[in-house]
This record gives structure tokens, sequence and C-alpha cells, in this order.
């Protein structure tokens, strides 16, 4: 296997492939990152007269051309090659010469890795967040279409209060606006530029760190070069833990669909297109896809004590532990954006079922509205819940003709539109368009 740190003595074969575990495997998700970190750190060689601006031509064509290939899957780690560093480096050498063994220069394996995990990470929350609009519109939109179907409310599993499906809906529409602004606060650590700093201790060449930053359209460096390195496993963490916030929203809302679609509740149904049957069972329509999505949501959940497990007791500098947490940390990007992408495709099918609360079983959801309407009459509210609750245990209670609920963010006084107006502010305050033209210029300029 080839390996940039390799002198001359032959690594046990055992020893290699424990170590190098999945890396060959999760390193072609970095593939185009890698190259947009070496466009920029190739710009700033030639700038501060490392590299001859003939070897940068040459360099940033073929570099050019690596990342085409990536773009149209036309790229592989070859068998016995150590990881993606290597990979693009012996490319670069085959077509630019002696030029490519130069790419390396002011820079190691751990600033490289750190910065195409950024890169990839901050990629992957563009779409998340892009992914995320898609469902917080589904759901103020079935909010606004279901205000006025009632539903029952619950606390302890006990029936409580009238809500509606206008209501539920759009609790999770504003649960994912707190996500969002997880997310943003997650994206804003993660867009901050570590290349430079190197094994963890800088260089002694007159890099430009701050050419390198503008370059990659980062907001800000890590300038402290050991704590960029600390970085690692760290980013991934808050990274996590805004992703576990974003699982706790959808793994919830799937929980609730799953119970509203058993027979105990049928509030809701859904297609046979979008659910699933049972070998033995010919009634059975089965809400696989959200169990799927809670089962995946509590494993997002629970990456952040992974990766703080990983960490633990660890000092300063780099160790190879950190390695573990690629493993797990890449995957979930994927996972937290499917799941997105298939509650966004399959709520706009649900089936409300209309008239619910007229159900004998939930007349003591008016109990509330009972006391309220004696309250407006002048009984003080000890003596209203008193004579009210009386009438419960008599069985005399008979509900009221319901009550409207007038102050914002209740039932009949929805606040989607402002909801919709806080949505678009958290969302245009990341700094996509930035990001965009800066790794389209290192692409063409």
């Amino acid at each position: 296997m080839k390996k940039l740190w390799q002198k001359n003595a032959e690594l046990d074969k055992a020893v290699e492939a424990f170590t190098v575990g999945k890396d060959r495997d999760l390193d072609v998700l970095l593939a185009k990152y890698d190259v947009l970190g070496s466009l920029a750190h190739g710009a700033m060689l030639q700038a501060v007269n490392l590299i001859t601006e003939k070897e940068w031509s040459s360099l940033r064509d073929a570099l050019r051309e690596i990342y085409r290939q990536i773009e149209q899957n036309d790229f592989t780690i070859d068998e016995g090659v150590e990881d993606i560093h290597s990979q693009i480096e012996l490319l670069l050498t085959e077509r630019a010469g002696e030029a490519g063994k130069k790419i390396h220069t002011g820079r190691s394996r751990n600033d490289q890795v750190l910065l195409d995990i950024k890169l990839f990470t901050r990629a992957r929350l563009a779409d998340i967040v892009t992914q995320a609009s898609g469902l917080f519109e589904v759901l103020i939109q079935l909010s606004d279409k279901h205000k006025d179907a009632l539903l029952p409310g619950y606390t302890h599993l006990q029936v409580a209060m009238p809500s509606s499906f206008g209501l539920w809906f759009g609790a999770y529409a504003e649960s994912l606006i707190d996500d969002l602004r997880q997310l943003q606060t997650a994206y804003t650590i993660v867009n901050k530029n570590p290349l430079g700093s190197a094994a963890g201790y800088g260089s002694s060449f007159p890099i430009d760190r701050q050419m390198t930053t503008e370059l990659l359209g980062f907001d800000d460096l890590d300038y402290n070069v050991v704590y960029a390195q600390m970085g690692r496993g760290r980013v991934e963490r808050i990274v996590s833990q805004a992703l576990s916030s974003l699982a706790e929203t959808l793994g919830r809302l799937a929980m609730d669909i799953t119970l509203y679609l058993s027979q105990n509740f049928a509030f809701i149904s859904f297609p046979d297109s979008v659910t699933t049957g049972s070998s033995i069972m010919p009634h059975k329509k089965n809400p696989d896809v959200f169990e799927i999505v809670r089962a995946r949501c509590n494993r997002l959940k629970a990456l952040p004590n992974e990766i703080m497990l990983i960490q633990a007791n660890l000092p300063s500098g780099y160790h190879r532990d950190l390695q573990l947490i690629k493993e797990r940390f890449l995957p979930a990007l994927f996972d937290a954006q499917e799941c997105l992408n298939i509650l966004t495709h399959v709520l706009p099918h649900i089936q409300i079922r209309e008239n619910i609360l007229e159900e004998e079983k939930y007349t003591y959801l008016f109990t509330v509205d009972a006391v309220n309407k004696l309250i407006k009459q002048g009984i003080p509210f000890r003596e209203a819940y008193r004579q009210v609750g009386k009438r419960v245990e008599s069985g005399a209670f008979v509900k009221p003709n319901a009550l409207v609920h007038t102050h914002i963010g209740s039932k009949d006084n929805l606040p989607n539109r402002r909801l919709a107006e806080i949505w678009r502010q958290v969302r245009d305050g990341f700094p996509f368009k930035k990001v965009a033209e800066a790794e389209a210029k290192l692409l063409s300029g």
C-alpha cells in the first residue's frame, strides 16, 4: 500500500489493515473537497513563491481535471493506495510531473483531513437546510389546510384539552426553526479554516492562511494552530448535537404518526402506496417508513455521546482514535438528509379523519372550556373548577360548545405567517452564496 509517510520499512499487513480501517471507503466522499483544498493551498504556495507560476499552472489544470472526474463519478481510490490524500497526490504527480510532489509543502495530512471534513460537512449542512426548508413548507401548508380539524390533546397520554391538526403540524414547523438555529450555530463553527495548522504546530514556511481562508469562502480561520487540531472531533460533536436536535423533532413526529395511525387512535391514514403489509395478516397497513425514521433518529441522537466518549481523556494534539469518528459521522449527515427527504415526500399524502371530537370518549376534553365559561360569568376559578369537577364525578357533565381560543399560537389563531417569516430570516443568515461563489472561482477562475 502506497503511503505519503512511508520511508523504507514495510508495515506489518495486519497492522496496516487494522489502522487503515474504513478510510478508503469513506474517503471517496471527501474526494472533491480534497481537490478544493489543494486548489486553494496550491494558489497560496505560488503566491508566496514556494512553487513557480509554471508549476502552479500545471497543478491547477490537473486538479480541475480530477475534480471533473469526481463529479462524473469516474473516480476511485486505487487498490494499494492508503487514502484520498495519497490518491490525489499520486494523480497529480502522474499528470503534472515533479510539481505534483510539491503540493504537500506547508501542510500535513492532519490539517488536510480537518479541512476536507469541514468542507464536506459545510456542503452537507447546506443540503440539510434546503431539505429542512422543504419539510417546513409542507408542515405549514398542512397546518393551514387542516386548521379547523379538531384533534384530542393529551397529557400523560390521557385526554386533556381540544387541539387541532393545525396546531399539531404547526408545532413541528416551529420546532424545525429552533433546529435550524442550532444548525446555523454549528455551521458557523464549521466555517472556519484549519488549513496551515499542519500537524498541529504550524509551519516555518511563510504560508498565507488568510488567503486560503478567503479562497475557500470561509468566514474566518481557526487562529491558534494547536486549537485547530483540537477541533478534530469537537467540530463533529457540535454538528452532531445540532443533528440530534433535528432528529428529536423528526423522531417525535414519526412517533406521533405511528401512534395516530394505530386502530386505537385512527386519527389519520395513508394510502397503500406509502405503507406496507403483513405476510400473513391481510388487513395490515404498517407504518414502516415512520418506524425507520424513528430508529434512524434515535441513532442520530446517540451520536454526540459516542463522539464524546471516543474523545474522552485525549490530550491535545492528533491521535488516531479520532479516525473512528469519521466512520460514524459522515454517514450520519446522509441519514439526516434521507429522513428529511422521505418525510417531505410522504407527509402530503396524509389523510385526516374529520369530526373526531364528536365521539363520546372525548367529552371530558371540554372541562377546561366549561370552567372558563363559568369564570366569564364572574365565578372565581377555584369555585368554577370545583363545580365542573363535581359534575364529572357524578356523571352529570355536559360538554359546552367549544370556546374560541383567540390568543396567538392557539388553535384558532395560528401564527403560521410569522413562523414562515422567521424561517426565512434564519435560513437567509447562512452564507451559502458566498461559499458557492468562492468554490466556483477556485474551479474556473
